[in-house]
């Protein structure tokens, strides 16, 4: 019994020094692989800076032969051996015409970058979970063609060609967290034109752009709210008044000069009229509320689609997120404002615990 019990002691510890020199061979090829991976991206911090607005040239491309390429590569220098072992003449000059080849598709390869202008546009708000995109204008000062676009391991985007005139692509990039994004590097390449050799870039438009919470339904609380007959239902919400003023609109025939706006007129923009409305009651505030079984992100979620709620029912809201507070307001700018708020929340759980109310949902 204790030869056998000392066996199984001794087994186990002969498995893990086995084991043990495996974890410590995949910990230095990590480690190795993060370290070369710095390194490349301080290189390229350093030879292409990133800008808004980009124009390649020979310090921005790389080429390199593709897989065909080295195939091709390889059948010239099986020829090219051939041909001189046994002294056929006709041999080797097909390898040369070969090879010719493979260096004119290096030039041309170059030639289909050169010159290309890459810019960055305004992406579209988009909410956590849906596909970012982000618009690119592309132009050249020669004709480029078959031109692939792609940030990091994302679906490439396919571009036939480039002139003069602009081309909008649109790159897209998968992100299922909210938050400020930063996509990296864009790569962009082409294997033009018999695809023997491969030409790209990795060039930084700055690009980021800010992701908004998923919204989720809060149907259950508002519908008691919506469905009640309590007179609180009006309050934050807005109708015609003289108080404050709300915007332009198109001018109606029959309104009163007075409120005819005579600058943007003298503007040119046409005959428009000011817009004054007044509240009734006192605004709505959105309060985050302390930690529930749901979690932080749900309750983020919805209140994210209570700012987007309240903006459509043109009422005024405030928000307040633990020791933040925004508003009260209304109209497209306040909801931008909130959602960015909403976005940005930290995720510790320590920094939400803290923020007051009794629960997600619209309070008065």
């Amino acid at each position: 019994m204790m030869k056998s019990a000392s066996a199984r002691r001794t087994g186990q510890t002969g498995t893990k020094r086995h084991q043990a020199p495996g974890k410590h061979r995949r910990h230095g090829i990590w480690a190795l692989r993060r370290w070369f991976g710095e390194r490349w991206q301080l290189w390229l911090a350093r030879r292409l800076p990133p800008g808004p607005k980009i124009t390649l040239d020979h310090s921005r491309i790389f080429i390199l032969p593709s897989g065909f390429g080295l195939l091709w590569l390889l059948l010239v220098l099986i020829l090219y051996l051939f041909g001189t072992n046994y002294q056929n003449n006709l041999v080797i000059g097909l390898s040369i015409l070969l090879f010719s080849l493979f260096n004119t598709c290096i030039i041309y390869s170059y030639r289909n970058l050169a010159g290309l202008t890459l810019a960055s546009l305004p992406p579209p708000q988009v909410y956590a979970g849906d596909t970012l995109t982000f618009p690119i204008h592309l132009s050249s000062s020669h004709s480029s063609h078959e031109l692939y676009l792609r940030f990091g391991a994302n679906a490439a985007h396919r571009v036939p060609g480039v002139t003069r005139e602009k081309v909008l692509a649109r790159v897209t990039l998968a992100h299922p967290r909210r938050g400020l994004v930063h996509p990296g590097r864009l790569t962009l390449a082409s294997n033009y034109p018999l695809g023997l050799c491969r030409a790209w870039s990795h060039v930084d438009l700055a690009l980021h752009h800010l992701v908004f919470a998923a919204p989720r339904s809060q149907a259950p609380q508002l519908a008691r709210r919506q469905d009640s007959d309590d007179k609180s239902l009006t309050q934050g919400k807005s109708t015609m008044g003289v108080n404050e003023f709300k915007g332009l609109k198109s001018y109606v025939i029959g309104e009163s000069l007075k409120h005819v706006a005579w600058k943007q007129w003298a503007q040119g923009r046409g005959m428009l009229s000011k817009e004054f409305h007044q509240l009734q009651g006192v605004p709505l505030w959105l309060e985050l509320g302390p930690l529930a079984p749901n979690g932080l992100e749900q309750r983020l979620s919805e209140l994210a689609w209570q700012v987007d709620r309240l903006t459509a029912d043109g009422q005024r809201f405030g928000l307040s997120l633990g020791q933040q507070r925004f508003g009260p307001g209304e109209g497209a700018a306040h909801r931008l404002l909130c959602q960015r708020a909403i976005a940005l929340y930290p995720s510790d759980p320590q920094d939400s615990a803290n923020a007051p109310g009794t629960g997600p949902g619209v309070t008065p």
